[in-house]
């Protein structure tokens, strides 16, 4: 068995410690929303694609249970334009024990055009990102069992690299909104607008990851700064003392608020 790499040679081999280069993927669409988490009912977007939604992006293309994503980086492509969209959506929210009790009463009927609500988005126009990602396979997948050899690094780049060339994707990619579909495919030479070059801001505390466990899910921010049109995404998010989230059930949590 392979030696345990110490902290001094990940330093050593450079890219932060990382045995390959990053993954690369270059996406485009129309319209994004990457909703900032203080404004929910009528959203407004960040500046820019966060790193849990482009977790998401890569997982739409290409994913298995045996390995995750980590966004090393992403970078803006062009400049930031803003558009407003008023929809037509509803106010209340389907719920497990709503499901529950339609099931035992089948004459329950529910009247979409009573429930009707227009509420304002505040949207990015015309994005185009880089992401830039490494993959991670879990010890279990690594070590193999009966019937499964050992899964390498390499195997899954390799996918999604071949997935990126064709287009494929296991569901339609969006940003932010299922609506708001979005292009891919692989890095190009193309540079970012001069407006993307120089766009230097700090953008506030980011949704950096969501971790699933049993009691449900548990959300971990980072403080997000973008420089010369390049957000750094670290490796490890803010502690959770760092950050004091509202009192109430975890949405995972099998329990109704």
């Amino acid at each position: 068995m392979a030696a345990p790499i110490t902290a001094a040679r990940r330093r050593n081999r450079g890219n932060d410690g990382w045995a390959f280069p990053d993954l690369v993927v270059e996406t485009w669409g129309d319209l994004a929303c990457f909703t900032r988490p203080e404004l929910k009912s009528e959203r407004v977007s960040y500046q820019m694609m966060t790193p849990s939604a482009a977790n998401g992006f890569l997982q739409a293309i290409f994913w298995k249970p045996q390995f995750r994503y980590v966004i090393r980086r992403i970078e803006v492509m062009k400049g930031v334009r803003w558009q407003q969209v008023r929809r037509n959506e509803v106010r209340s929210v389907t719920t497990a024990s709503g499901v529950r009790s339609m099931r035992k009463e089948p004459t329950q009927r529910y009247d979409v055009e009573e429930d009707r609500d227009q509420r304002n988005t505040v949207a990015l126009a015309d994005v185009r990102y880089r992401i830039h990602a490494q993959v991670v396979v879990s010890a279990e997948a690594r070590a193999g069992s009966d019937g499964f050899p050992p899964a390498t690094e390499e195997k899954f780049r390799e996918q999604l690299r071949r997935r990126v060339e064709r287009g494929a994707c296991f569901s339609q990619p969006f940003f932010g909104c299922r609506e708001f579909t979005a292009s891919f495919g692989p890095a190009t030479d193309r540079a970012a607008d001069q407006e993307a070059k120089l766009w230097t801001e700090e953008l506030g505390l980011m949704l950096h990851s969501i971790e699933y466990t049993p009691s449900g899910e548990r959300y971990r921010w980072f403080r997000a700064r973008v420089e010369g049109g390049v957000l750094e995404v670290p490796r490890r998010p803010l502690p959770e003392s760092a950050v004091v989230m509202p009192e109430g059930p975890w949405r995972a949590a099998g329990t109704e608020g």
